[in-house]
């Protein structure tokens, strides 16, 4: 882990390529896995005020989750996730022409409808933070199978993780931080950085 600021980045954000390619994977991190996208608890309301705009491209099936069990879940460990259609895909998923599984919510953001993109978890992934109880903020690489021809891809445009993240990266923490990431990523091979232990 290398500390920057308050955060403590893995080195994985650095070392390793991702680059989502959704012709490939067709939108699968939204359908699978074992709860929700996680939510933080400010992004509950501003999706509740959101959902006149949000449900015109929804499914009826997500639809009638949200109507029936609220915007979110709370899963086993206790976090604030989407809800999901049976158990399975996120309620905010539909699909395009091409088949690929798209997001509600960013629809409407990009129809200039609300000015809220989607769940930063989402726009953030494959980073995934963590909050210690010092406030200090994890930031960590989540490995999947499912996206193999995410980091495929990556290699091939030879985008790394934080890279390929600058946008979402930027909003969460803004660009000050990116910049620290740019400058860390420059040293790293000079092995002039301090890292802290896992």
């Amino acid at each position: 882990m290398i500390e920057i600021e308050d955060k403590l980045v893995s080195d994985d954000v650095f070392e390793q390529y991702f680059l989502c390619d959704l012709t490939k994977c067709k939108g699968a991190c939204c359908v699978y896995g074992d709860s929700g996208a996680p939510l933080e608890e400010q992004e509950i309301a501003i999706i509740e005020d959101s959902m006149e705009q949000i449900e015109p491209y929804m499914t009826e099936q997500g639809r009638k989750a949200i109507s029936e069990n609220g915007v979110f879940e709370i899963d086993s460990d206790g976090d604030f996730t989407t809800t999901l259609v049976n158990g399975e895909e996120c309620a905010f998923t539909f699909k395009n022409e091409e088949g690929m599984v798209l997001c509600a919510i960013e629809k409407a953001f990009r129809e200039g409808k609300i000015s809220y993109h989607k769940p930063i978890s989402c726009h953030l992934y494959p980073i995934r933070t963590k909050t210690f109880s010092n406030n200090f903020v994890g930031l960590n690489y989540h490995k999947w199978d499912i996206c193999k021809d995410a980091i495929a891809n990556g290699k091939k445009c030879e985008v790394k993780v934080y890279q390929g993240l600058k946008d979402s990266i930027i909003r969460k923490f803004g660009e000050e931080f990116y910049g620290h990431l740019t400058e860390v990523d420059r040293i790293i091979a000079a092995g002039e950085i301090e890292e802290v232990e896992d």
